[in-house]
């Protein structure tokens, strides 16, 4: 095949990064294809494994084994593990992305103290993890704990704080509130309201942005006392509900910052005696199980891509581990939502 790579830049080794680009593949497929982790094209593999070859490339994962001793085992710590859905969702991705390449997940919780969250890690990196996977229970900042430069670390559905320079993975907001404000406004909708968390996170300004935005261009007005800002539970969503609803001038839909906000709102127009989604229709965020699909009618929202997350989260990971990226770390990578269309949500009435 005649592969000819200059090595002189790192040491003359060949890297991966030099076996994707002779064969013609990403770093990622080579890395599957060398592993055996996941099923890769037999006249692919046949050609990875040839440029590997010619090249003499020996998989990073032996070199690092020869300086760090692998355990096969990573590190997941959360902040709201066994108190949300969500947790559950995510780990389930991570896990069965590890699993795929004979890696086990270790699972703890911080109950969202910082102190815990850094004794945490010390106790992770004792117990010689090869990476570690930080999440959080919804979108936001995340500042940087205290650990080795050399640690491989990605965080799952959180954002580094600047300066911190690491890979990351997120909701795209945007696209979320533009699936959540797209029904309403497909059918016929021109006198809408938003019921948002009063947190200032990256979640709710993101979300709050994207509602503006969408709604502006689809030229229906969202004056500012059709936006109220509430806890982001149950509770909150019925004092937003009796905020926008109990009035002559109603919206005749609700679009809300997650289920639970919904939740209340459609608690609310009940109190009031308008049926949903006759007199007024409702649009949550989160797919959350068991309230979504439970509520009656059921309710339309935007599921986030949690498991989808801990999956991408944990390949990202791995491959660091692996060498099977030179992407530099620090871009947020974002992931799409999911519209599921229940019955909250009918054409309006007047």
């Amino acid at each position: 095949m005649g592969a000819d790579v200059d090595q002189r830049a790192h040491g003359g080794r060949a890297r991966i990064s030099d076996v994707a680009r002779v064969a013609g593949v990403s770093p990622t497929t080579v890395s599957h294809a060398l592993s055996g982790a996941r099923s890769v094209n037999a006249q692919t593999r046949e050609r990875i494994l040839v440029v590997a070859r010619e090249l003499g490339y020996a998989p990073d994962r032996v070199a690092s084994g020869l300086r760090r001793q692998r355990t096969g085992i990573v590190g997941f710590i959360g902040d709201h593990v066994a108190t949300t859905p969500f947790a559950g969702r995510i780990i389930a991705g991570a896990r069965a992305a590890g699993l795929e390449r004979d890696v086990l997940l270790l699972v703890v919780e911080t109950e969202g103290d910082e102190a815990e969250e850094s004794a945490l890690v010390d106790r992770m990196l004792a117990q010689r993890v090869d990476g570690l996977l930080l999440a959080r229970n919804y979108n936001q900042r995340i500042a940087r704990p205290r650990l080795s430069a050399d640690v491989p670390i990605v965080l799952i559905d959180a954002a580094p704080d600047p300066g911190w320079h690491v890979d990351a993975v997120v909701p795209d907001e945007a696209q979320i509130a533009a699936l959540a404000c797209e029904v309403p406004l497909r059918l016929g909708h021109r006198e809408i309201a938003y019921a948002t968390t009063n947190d200032d996170s990256r979640a709710s300004r993101g979300r709050a942005l994207a509602v503006r935005t969408i709604l502006g261009d689809a030229g229906v007005a969202l004056p500012d006392d059709r936006i109220v800002h509430v806890a982001s539970d149950a509770a909150g969503g019925r004092e937003a509900g009796a905020r926008l609803l109990d009035r002559a001038d109603r919206p005749t839909a609700v679009v809300c910052f997650n289920d639970q906000i919904a939740m209340g709102v459609m608690q609310a127009a009940g109190r009031l005696g308008l049926r949903v989604p006759e007199d007024v229709s409702i649009v949550g965020i989160d797919d959350l199980f068991p309230v979504a699909d439970a509520l009656d009618p059921g309710l339309t929202t935007v599921a986030l891509p949690h498991e989808q997350m801990g999956r991408w989260g944990m390949e990202r990971l791995l491959d660091r581990i692996d060498g099977a990226t030179d992407e530099r770390p620090g871009r947020v990578h974002q992931l799409p939502g999911r519209l599921v269309e229940r019955a909250s949500v009918a054409p309006p009435t007047r």
